[in-house]
């Protein structure tokens, strides 16, 4: 269990936008102080001897997105399959509108569920037109409401020329709106969002996340998504909620998560991570890099003197400099060139490895013997080892 610390600013430029996203994504759900719309309290779900969600606690709030975040098997999925009523909890409750729709002793149904999917291989219907698709959730409206509403939605998902297509005529960004508005239609209490992006190009998979935020946020709907992408979840998200063996692991908004993770599992899914270990001793952390103030430490006490911690350190916070055999910390393993940039693997002699970032007018030769400075200007995330 880790104790009490944060990273503080532990990020590059790209590091930092792309964990904050855009500019609205740090800001407050609408709505956030009223009742939640959504809340799981304690919610369990085993499959014969396996649990796949253990005791899940949350609650979404009005206008709110938000994104389980987490490896394949951590239980994301069945938590918003349990929502969506498609999974019956083990144990535990599910309020929606401030009804319990499961545990307790009630099980409501998912088609009387007040709540919209949206797969992630869109399910539309090849047959019907947008029009058509869009309407199907409709069916107790009279034509006329109908026909309204779809224009509405046309607008918002900005599908007005597109109405009389089939989805086979229709790119796969163009789909992924057409499956959104289908969902809005019926006006749901929650949208649940199942790895929305997955089937999407990676050029578009960037270009859809900002739109479909636009969108909900437009629509002012509430949303619960589920990804494995740790970018799509920072980026779009009002907050994230990572998860891991079937437990949230940290609950916040995308930039303290990232940058104030609570445990080392949190802060190696969310970005390039590595970790010194060292000693606390008199006031400072020994190394293997060297020796520096305990006062880098977020949340340091003297009372951990004495303790071996494992720090937390990102590409931006190492410096690696070409020295002799005798003199270097480790030597360059592989690189990687990620535009302006090159990211570098030293293996350090004791074995473990760290990743330093470089502009790209600094090159290392591959098995170069290297110096590692800490070049970090703010509190250092910790853990105890």
């Amino acid at each position: 269990m880790a104790q009490t610390q944060s990273v503080g600013t532990t990020q590059s430029d790209g590091e930092r936008e792309e964990a904050s996203g855009s500019s609205d994504a740090a800001r407050p759900a609408a709505g956030a102080s009223s009742d939640p719309v959504l809340s799981l309290s304690n919610v369990r779900k085993n499959f014969g001897p396996e649990t796949a969600v253990d005791g899940v606690s949350l609650d979404v709030r009005p206008g709110e997105l938000l994104t389980f975040l987490g490896p394949s098997g951590c239980g994301k999925t069945t938590t918003l399959r349990t929502i969506a009523g498609l999974e019956e909890p083990t144990d535990g409750r599910v309020d929606l509108g401030g009804e319990t729709v499961a545990g307790d002793g009630a099980l409501v149904p998912p088609e009387e569920r007040d709540v919209g999917i949206v797969f992630q291989n869109f399910a539309l219907f090849p047959h019907l037109t947008v029009r058509e698709n869009i309407a199907f959730g409709l069916e107790d409206a009279d034509a006329a409401a109908t026909e309204a509403r779809v224009d509405e939605l046309l607008e918002l998902v900005e599908m007005i020329d597109h109405g009389e297509k089939t989805p086979d005529q229709l790119s796969g960004g163009q789909k992924q709106r057409v499956a959104l508005a289908r969902s809005l239609a019926p006006e749901p209490e929650v949208l649940l969002l199942d790895e929305p992006f997955s089937n999407l190009d990676v050029r578009l998979r960037v270009e859809m996340r900002e739109e479909v935020r636009q969108i909900l946020k437009k629509a002012g709907v509430t949303a619960v998504s589920v990804t494995h992408d740790q970018e799509e979840a920072l980026s779009i998200s009002d907050r994230v909620a990572v998860m891991n063996d079937g437990q949230i692991e940290q609950v916040g908004r995308p930039e303290e998560v990232f940058e104030r993770p609570e445990s080392k599992f949190v802060a190696s899914f969310l970005g390039r991570a590595s970790f010194l270990q060292g000693h606390l001793r008199d006031g400072n952390v020994e190394t293997e890099i060297g020796r520096f103030d305990a006062v880098t430490l977020e949340g340091y006490d003297t009372v951990y003197d004495g303790a071996p911690v494992d720090v937390l350190v990102r590409p931006d916070d190492l410096r690696a400099t070409p020295a002799s055999a005798e003199m270097a910390d480790g030597v360059i393993v592989s690189r990687q060139y990620v535009g302006p940039s090159f990211v570098y693997r030293v293996e350090l002699d004791s074995g473990d490895a760290v990743h330093c970032l470089h502009n790209h007018v600094e090159e290392f030769d591959l098995d170069e013997p290297v110096t590692i400075d800490l070049s970090a200007d703010h509190p250092l995330a910790w853990y105890p080892r």
